[in-house]
């Protein structure tokens, strides 16, 4: 049975939540109620997924999200909010969440993105026997996806969990074309329109982070995807 990690500030939503995927879904369900609950809670016991209010008292979902996945790196996290802004929607995936939904759902909408996320981590720890590369010589930086650091004359720059990602297939590709689509359904698992966009502004951020080395450049390729140039 997977463990869920249910962090939600509204007792009625909370239970109603708790009840529907412990009974549908066939999960172990812990509530919590607030940020400081809901972190105790994920030291003490190992979870399969988190869900995450953004909107809570004590400690916000948000920083609850980037304290847990300081914690674990692999651990599917989905942010549930009132707040329907793009600012919002890109600081979830930013901070390494893997999905977003927005109040007032359907909890049979949230299950189904439940059990996707839990069949695409299945899916990926079967994949592969063959661990990827995860260290890069990029120009006169590198790049440790394990770690998601760039160092740079004896700098290092922290990416967060989508950058890494993100660069890692980059470098996989270099010299080459990484399709649009080849990377987003590798990372956000879906190719739709505001994915797109949180893509881009991925991509913007990994260019101001290499852009000390001029034989190091992230081009566009028009109608395809882009390409990590290093001469």
């Amino acid at each position: 049975m997977k463990k869920i990690l249910l962090v939600e500030d509204d007792p009625n939503l909370g239970l109603l939540l708790q009840d529907y995927l412990q009974l549908k879904g066939k999960f172990d369900v812990v509530l919590c109620t607030d940020g400081e609950e809901g972190l105790k809670a994920f030291g003490k016991q190992n979870f399969d997924l988190c869900i995450l209010d953004v909107m809570m008292p004590k400690k916000d979902g948000f920083t609850l999200g980037k304290e847990i996945r300081k914690a674990n790196q692999h651990v599917p996290i989905i942010f549930a909010t009132a707040k329907a802004m793009m600012e919002d929607k890109a600081s979830a995936y930013d901070l390494g969440g893997d999905d977003y939904i927005t109040k007032p759902f359907r909890i049979e909408e949230l299950l189904l993105r439940i059990n996707a996320l839990l069949k695409r981590v299945a899916s990926k720890e079967a994949s592969s026997n063959e661990p990827a590369q995860t260290n890069f010589q990029i120009g006169k930086y590198t790049f440790d996806y394990t770690t998601q650091l760039i160092h740079f004359d004896g700098q290092q720059q922290k990416l967060s969990t989508k950058e890494a990602e993100l660069l890692q297939l980059l470098c996989l590709k270099k010299n080459t074309v990484l399709t649009r689509e080849e990377a987003l359904l590798s990372i956000w698992h879906d190719d739709n329109y505001f994915n797109g966009r949180s893509m881009d502004v991925f991509l913007s951020k990994l260019r101001k982070y290499l852009r000390d080395d001029p034989k190091v450049e992230i081009l566009n390729v028009h109608g395809k995807g882009y390409k990590l140039i290093v001469n």
